[in-house]
């Protein structure tokens, strides 16, 4: 199914505090389930987003890199934690925190995805703007290899995984790369 073309625009809505977003998606990113504050924040109604890609709400400022390292994470067992920048059905966009992991049946084979949004911490912007601004000009120069040799060259500076760098900043530990 093809994505509908949406024009981004420069609306920003914010998560309160007490907002936790929650989806779950099959192992081909269709969207199985989302709770209300999903589907409100994202502008769709449940039967547009019902049985839809995910990438539904990738906002054109998201580095390729960055879908491809959180693949790697959930499809090799897992959990991913980041920030993502998603586009509303209006244009608008809005910042999530999100930690995404596998769910496994009995067997160990991963079933689905499951994801839990939350706020993004004040000032986070200052930090992760700039990195996907940079990433994106790298993959635009030189494809999604060299953003994730730059992601790769990133962490081996701070000499952290890449979760641990994004918890870091959540948390306020880290307040510049």
């Amino acid at each position: 199914m093809k994505k509908p073309q949406v024009t981004p625009i420069e609306k920003e809505v914010k998560l309160k505090e007490e907002d936790f977003i929650v989806s779950k998606t099959d192992t081909k990113s269709k969207i199985l389930y989302g709770n209300k504050i999903f589907i409100d924040i994202s502008g769709y109604t449940e039967e547009e987003l019902l049985g839809k890609p995910h990438n539904i709400l990738r906002h054109p400022d998201m580095p390729r890199c960055a879908f491809k390292i959180l693949y790697e994470h959930i499809q090799n067992g897992k959990e991913w934690f980041g920030y993502v920048k998603n586009l509303r059905k209006d244009g608008g966009y809005y910042w999530v925190f999100a930690n995404i992991s596998p769910t496994f049946d009995n067997n160990g084979n991963i079933i689905e995805y499951y994801s839990v949004r939350r706020k993004p911490r004040d000032g986070f912007k200052m930090i992760i703007e700039p990195l996907y601004q940079n990433l994106k000009s790298i993959e635009a120069s030189e494809g999604m290899e060299g953003g994730l040799r730059a992601v790769e060259e990133l962490l081996n500076k701070k000499g952290m995984e890449f979760n641990e760098l994004m918890i870091k900043i959540q948390k306020g530990i880290i307040d510049e790369l």
